[in-house]
């Protein structure tokens, strides 16, 4: 996924597509060369969805999301995962209060917007466990009482791939949540060059705002958009080469668990809103294969012996891809 061209009128804050193309244009100022990323995140937010970021420490993966934060009129916040977070920790819980008597609910950092959860892997399952019916629901349920969460609301998490000691694995039920996998890559040598040509200009990562990362979009911008994303028409081809496609990982002679129909409905809205997003007002097989990897990668299960035979999940898709016939 590459960044496009704003085909709506440029700095007009009523064109929807303007005010995203201005919101990843901020994103860029503080994060340099992960524009796939940044254009997934944008796509989560089109389509109402979760974003798991991976990547090695250091490529900017918290700073990409602090920087989305930055860029956008809504609420934030952040939540460490580590092994001795509770439950309670991360969605509230209810509070004595001495002077009445009576409990009261204290909400947790979940009860905002965009959700931080950085470093998810490092936290026990029942942690963990706590986001899915935040994720899925778009609620928190406390002592029998569903509590609604804000809208829009958005969980981005981190996870670093290659160190596994006191890390606990997604299981596959939270993983199926989350709209896409984004993998963070370390940057291009020139990009590499960029990014400390910056901080000996005295960038400070940690002050977005000295930056000049201001709010360039809202929550009346992200209702607009998603409203233009819905009236993109998707033909009855195209929503045939989706079922195709999830079908295909299913059959796979290199994959123990295939695509679910969520993941397929899930490859249809992304696809959708990235064919918005380049400025057509309909899908074309070109758009589902643009999101097909991190909409699917980490919706499939490989077989040992693939896997100590270096298959990677991306490879079979990519094959799939390669042999399923495209509506034309």
């Amino acid at each position: 996924m590459d960044p496009t061209t704003d085909n709506g009128p440029t700095g007009d804050p009523r064109d929807p597509r303007a005010s995203l193309e201005a919101l990843r244009a901020e994103i860029s100022k503080a994060v340099v060369g992960q524009d796939p990323a940044v254009t997934g995140l944008v796509v989560a937010l089109l389509c109402r969805g979760h974003v798991l970021l991976e990547g090695v420490p250091g490529v900017a993966k918290t700073l990409l999301v602090r920087a989305l934060a930055a860029s956008l009129e809504l609420d934030t916040k952040r939540v460490q995962f580590t092994p001795d977070l509770m439950p309670s920790d991360v969605t509230g819980s209810l509070v004595y209060d001495a002077r009445t008597t009576e409990f009261s609910f204290q909400p947790g950092p979940v009860f905002t917007n965009l959700l931080l959860a950085d470093e998810i892997n490092r936290t026990p399952p029942k942690t963990q466990s706590s986001l899915l019916e935040a994720m899925e629901e778009r609620q928190v349920t406390v002592d029998g009482t569903p509590r609604p969460l804000p809208e829009p609301f958005l969980v981005a998490a981190t996870q670093n791939p290659v160190e596994y000691e006191g890390t606990y694995p997604l299981p596959e039920a939270q993983l199926d949540r989350f709209l896409l996998k984004l993998t963070v890559p370390l940057p291009s040598r020139q990009d590499e060059i960029d990014v400390l040509t910056r901080h000996a200009d005295g960038f400070n990562p940690r002050d977005l705002h000295a930056a000049g990362v201001r709010p360039v979009a809202g929550t009346a911008d992200l209702e607009a958009a998603r409203a233009a994303v819905a009236k993109t028409s998707i033909s009855p081809e195209i929503t045939a080469y989706v079922v195709d496609v999830c079908r295909a990982t299913r059959e796979s002679p290199s994959l123990t668990l295939g695509v679910s129909p969520r993941g397929a409905t899930a490859l249809l809205s992304t696809a959708r809103a990235w064919a918005w997003l380049t400025g057509r007002d309909y899908v074309t097989p070109d758009d589902v294969k643009a999101l097909a990897l991190p909409t699917l990668r980490h919706r499939v299960q490989l077989r040992p012996e693939a896997e100590m035979e270096g298959v990677t999940a991306d490879s079979v898709i990519t094959a799939i891809l390669a042999h399923v016939p495209v509506p034309r």
